[in-house]
């Protein structure tokens, strides 16, 4: 997985820790999804990064693999991120 761009960049495990909200009324999915777009937005993670591994970005947020993935796959879906 990588950031869609056209730069190259080298490798970054810099997604900082997030608080999950639990009891926001948020899907977990969806906060992670949003953690991950503003880095995204804000080129912490910028064009061709690659991005952390699924089995990171779990044991960071401290997530299930499946909710990893959902919010990996509608970053992919919105053209962000491009999975390999």
């Amino acid at each position: 997985m990588s950031v869609e761009g056209s730069m190259a960049s080298e490798v970054t495990d810099d997604v900082p820790p997030l608080e999950l909200g639990r009891a926001a009324g948020v899907p977990l999915y969806a906060q992670i999804r949003d953690a991950l777009r503003h880095q995204i937005d804000s080129h912490s993670l910028p064009p061709g990064a690659p991005l952390p591994t699924e089995e990171a970005l779990q044991a960071r947020y401290g997530v299930s693999r499946s909710v990893v993935r959902q919010a990996l796959g509608d970053l992919a879906d919105l053209g962000l991120i491009v999975r390999q």
